[in-house]
């Protein structure tokens, strides 16, 4: 059985990762906590049983001590990545980082080098990697069922809820203080795609903008929070009060307050970040991106990512010189059209867990890698980097209006 120590007792902390822990304990204890939030660390200690030693405010005050177990799983915020994995990896921790692994490109080429220089497992947060579902589409492409690969076109549906709650309200709304859209939230898509494809990204350009949720847009009669009398909250789709003003104990409601009463929620509402006027905040990151890659084995892609949808999944059509394979993700569906006529539908496995099985799935195989830690992690900081930097550069390519080529744009960080 392994000990694991958790910084950053969040959502990712506290209901993606943590758990695994309760239905496996014959595998993985965990033994620490490092938690800012005086309640929350309280909570998730009286929850796991951790020791009142090993209740740490900050990750630097965990990681000051010698090494006492044998993992850390690393879900602090965007910019306080870096720091805690270097400081685990010199200590001799082995590490599960939660995505993105640094906003900067400079920062994660050297976490990622630092790991294998030290030999340590450094294993990024790329559930969809990890799931049965994006495995089996991996499976389909490399048997060759549509002949050779040619182009693909590849949809983020934000789903509007989760941009206003995430990204517009929440953690991830500002690049000043935590990492742009097309970082935080599709360098998943930019490592499923290089992977996909087996071949460098050569080239890409990009465009997009914050173009709606400004105070430009905000309606007549509207107030700066919608529990201030807002006199269009009941018919305004983002209004606090519907999406948060209830008693459901699941995401993104149980991000709001810690009590799940309707009582702590409008508290919270009315105090915290979730209560504002979705006009009136401090966001600054895109609400839609689109991005043209190119690889060196000929296959173009066509990416678009948007907050103006109402399923929140990813939606692909991946084409080939002999047929085309057309995915939706959350119906858990994948269908293959041969160009002979000829038409299936495959539904993968299904795993119990967040992101479709991915976050029980990542952990399992994290627990297996502690057994074999020279063996090569599918998710290592070296390979997760190559994603990384393709959402730098398209990131690049949108503030400066130029295609980036990508061997130049690395060259600069070696």
């Amino acid at each position: 059985m392994y000990k694991i120590a958790i910084l950053g007792a969040g959502s990712r902390g506290a209901f993606a990762y943590a758990p695994y822990a309760k239905k496996r304990p014959d595998q993985v204890q965990i033994v620490a906590v490092a938690e800012p939030n005086k309640e929350r660390r309280e909570r998730f200690s009286k929850e796991y049983g951790i020791a009142p030693e090993h209740q740490y405010e900050s990750w630097e005050d965990l990681l000051e001590k010698p090494k006492f177990c044998d993992a850390v799983v690393i879900c602090t915020q965007d910019r306080d990545h870096y720091k805690p994995a270097m400081k685990a990896l010199e200590r001799g921790y082995h590490i599960l980082l939660e995505k993105p692994m640094s906003h900067l490109p400079d920062e994660t080429l050297r976490m990622a080098r630092e790991a294998k220089r030290l030999n340590r497992i450094l294993a990024v947060c790329h559930t969809m990697r990890y799931s049965t579902y994006y495995n089996k589409l991996k499976q389909l492409i490399d048997s060759g069922v549509i002949g050779k690969l040619m182009s693909i076109q590849w949809t983020e549906n934000v789903g509007f809820w989760h941009y206003i709650h995430s990204f517009v309200r929440g953690n991830w709304r500002n690049s000043d203080e935590t990492s742009p859209m097309i970082l935080q939230k599709c360098c998943h898509d930019m490592d499923m795609l290089r992977w996909l494809i087996g071949s460098e990204c050569t080239e890409v350009s990009s465009f997009g903008e914050l173009s709606y949720f400004k105070i430009e847009n905000a309606p007549e009669g509207s107030t700066d929070r919608c529990t201030d009398g807002c006199a269009v909250e009941h018919e305004c789709p983002f209004s606090a009060i519907k999406w948060y003003l209830n008693e459901k104990d699941q995401w993104p409601q149980k991000v709001v307050s810690l009590e799940p009463t309707i009582e702590a929620r409008m508290k919270a509402l009315k105090e915290g970040p979730y209560g504002r006027c979705v006009y009136r905040c401090d966001n600054n990151v895109v609400d839609h991106q689109v991005a043209s890659l190119k690889f060196a084995n000929g296959v173009t892609v066509a990416f678009t990512m948007s907050a103006f949808t109402m399923e929140n999944t990813r939606t692909f059509k991946i084409m080939g010189t002999q047929g085309e394979i057309l995915g939706h993700h959350e119906k858990n569906e994948i269908e293959i059209r041969h160009f002979s006529g000829q038409k299936e539908v495959v539904y993968p496995m299904e795993v119990e867990g967040g992101h479709r099985g991915g976050d029980t799935l990542i952990m399992r195989d994290f627990i297996r890698m502690l057994d074999h830690p020279t063996a090569d992690v599918k998710t290592s900081g070296l390979v997760s980097a190559e994603g990384h930097l393709i959402a730098f550069a398209v990131e690049e390519s949108r503030i400066t209006g130029k295609t980036i080529k990508m061997s130049e744009y690395i060259r600069q960080f070696n």
